[in-house]
């Protein structure tokens, strides 16, 4: 059984014994005692105030996949409730024009990347990792939509539009071709470097990049052809959010140009599709084979994980003893629940 939950300061180790396995990949989550360390508590405060809060201001949120047999993680993924604010985000903006000429009979597409300054910015879905001794396309979807199950139990403290920039082509040593091509040209300094420095501050990035458009022909092959690119290993959490709802409208990462999803939160499917009922029964008899994503609901901390539902009537459900203790739920409690999948409203109901 895997638990879906807020991360807590006793994951630290665990936490960065999950973080070995993730190469170069996680650049959000170094690893880095103190910066993880802080990052946590950062995660934690969030929490633990989100009930006094009316709106989002750049809060942070973090959450592990524990499996439960053996207490070790699985798995971790974030959500960032707004970007931006004190200090800005930076993106590349990916825009096409045709240019021609009639005495050349010549047609070009021109292809240029424009910076973009974001100071009060979409929420953000963030963080994702799941150990490769877990990897399942179900893992890794539950791991990637238990996030939405929370923002519908807190959707005030999350920014409307939601964006997810997905991991770009940088390979086994850290290598990035299309920083090579342009960020290094003008920072000397190489991309791990780089992009660690942005935990600190974004300043630099104002201060050295040029804000004139970029030619893209002009780029190196190489550099050309990474952009709006997802690393191999990405592809399987792009699929997973594209099916959601998200889609890429010509924002890339400002280092390694990864292409950056969007959509508005409530169009997300499992935050529009998943639904509040009450535990009428725990019990593990003629139980559907199906599996939901099933999470607290209302006042209880925050949990989750996969788990069959029978359906008593349309605001009553069953649940397996197993759930039942994963969750901390007993008869009479709520909880909020949605398909792996996508499937229509009417399906889910009796």
């Amino acid at each position: 059984m895997l638990l879906f939950r807020p991360i807590k300061a006793t994951d630290l180790d665990a936490l960065l014994t999950l973080l070995s396995e993730s190469g170069h990949g996680l650049t959000s989550l170094p690893k880095d005692r103190k910066i993880l360390e802080l990052k946590i508590k950062q995660s934690e405060m969030s929490i633990a105030s989100a009930e006094q809060r009316e709106k989002p201001a750049g809060e942070t949120f973090l959450f592990v996949l524990e499996d439960l047999f053996t207490g070790k993680l699985a798995g971790i993924s974030g959500i960032i409730s707004k970007i931006g604010g004190f200090e800005a985000y930076y993106f590349y903006r990916l825009k096409k024009e045709m240019v021609s000429s009639e005495l050349l009979g010549v047609e070009k597409e021109i292809k240029t990347l424009h910076m973009e300054k974001v100071h009060a910015g979409p929420a953000e879905i963030c963080s994702l990792f799941l150990s490769p001794n877990f990897r399942s396309a179900q893992n890794g979807r539950f791991l990637s939509l238990s996030r939405f199950l929370y923002m519908a139990e807190h959707p005030q403290h999350f920014e409307k539009n939601v964006i997810a920039e997905m991991r770009g082509q940088v390979d086994d040593k850290g290598h990035s071709p299309f920083w090579n091509a342009v960020g290094k040209k003008f920072m000397d300094i190489d991309f791990i470097q780089a992009d660690y420095l942005t935990l600190k501050s974004k300043k630099f990035i104002d201060e050295l990049l040029p804000k004139t458009p970029i030619l893209i022909d002009l780029l190196p092959e190489k550099a050309q052809q990474v952009i709006a690119q997802v690393h191999p290993n990405t592809k399987p959490a792009r699929h997973i959010l594209e099916q959601e709802g998200f889609k890429f409208n010509g924002l890339v990462g400002i280092f390694e140009p990864g292409p950056v999803l969007e959509t508005k939160l409530n169009e997300v499917r499992a935050f529009q599709q998943s639904r509040v009922v009450t535990v009428g029964k725990v019990d593990d008899q003629d139980m559907s084979q199906d599996l939901y994503i099933i999470s607290t609901s209302g006042k209880k901390k925050f949990r989750a994980c996969l788990g069959p539902l029978k359906f008593l009537d349309n605001d009553f459900v069953q649940i397996t003893p197993v759930v039942a203790t994963a969750l901390k739920l007993k008869e009479a409690d709520t909880l909020r629940f949605v398909t792996l999948k996508g499937q229509s409203q009417s399906s889910m109901e009796i």
